[in-house]
């Protein structure tokens, strides 16, 4: 064997048979929804709470799954604080609850062994997966040519990345931020999640704190603009 042959990349992705894996036979390997193998993508969808982000997630599921393709939903830490992806606008699907000991990689394997196809992942609430998660999405796709769709925000109430959303930015395919505008109490788009607590925009404490948009939490989250988040002013109250 020749050294470049030693350390050519090796098809992983084809759990199927199909051409021999050396990368020319990857090129033309399909699996067997006739898809080409390598197809694959990570594509992460990011925006403010409220901008629709979960809605996305079960409409792009509904969508895939409509056209015969097989996939898994996965979230963390949703807002009704069980194993299903929730809206607010009333909407709700099962989903498989991600904790931090969770190998997204043997997860899509054991199905397989099980004999179930998984041509995708919907990850919703993807900001509050693990940086880990986020690179066995990466493989996901690259090895196992697994489309994943995450969801999430991308900054926290101090305004500053989460870090699985900061290692979606710099892993994903493609990165969009969700269209559905969301606005401040002044008009101006919102931008930002401020943390309220007692009141007052909170400036410090734990990155993740289970809240709700509704006036009546005990600790709620409300979008603001930059210059009302970075000045506190949550507006006029009734």
């Amino acid at each position: 064997m020749t050294d470049d042959a030693a350390t050519a990349p090796t098809c992983l992705a084809r759990p199927f048979t199909g051409p021999d894996d050396a990368p020319a036979g990857c090129a033309v390997a399909r699996g067997m929804n006739g898809r080409p193998l390598h197809a694959a993508a990570l594509k992460f969808f990011w925006g403010p709470m409220d901008c629709g982000k979960s809605t996305m997630a079960l409409q792009m599921n509904y969508n895939h799954a409509r056209q015969g393709r097989r996939g898994l939903v996965t979230t963390r830490i949703d807002r009704s604080m069980g194993a299903q992806v929730t809206t607010r606008i009333g909407l709700a699907h099962s989903a498989i609850e991600v904790t931090d000991d969770l190998d997204l990689r043997a997860l899509v394997r054991g199905r397989r062994d099980d004999g179930a196809r998984v041509d995708y992942l919907i990850c919703d609430e993807a900001s509050f997966y693990t940086v880990e998660h986020v690179e066995q999405m990466a493989e996901l796709v690259d090895s196992y040519d697994v489309d994943v769709y995450a969801f999430g925000l991308a900054t926290d109430f101090r305004s500053h990345l989460f870090p699985a959303a900061q290692r979606l930015f710099e892993l994903a395919d493609e990165v969009a931020r969700i269209q559905v505008e969301v606005l401040c109490w002044c008009g101006r788009e919102g931008l930002l999640n401020a943390r309220v607590v007692d009141g007052r925009v909170a400036r410090e404490g734990a990155q993740v704190v289970i809240g709700d948009t509704v006036e009546t939490a005990e600790v709620r989250y409300q979008v603001l603009c930059r210059r009302h988040y970075r000045s506190g002013d949550l507006g006029p109250r009734p």
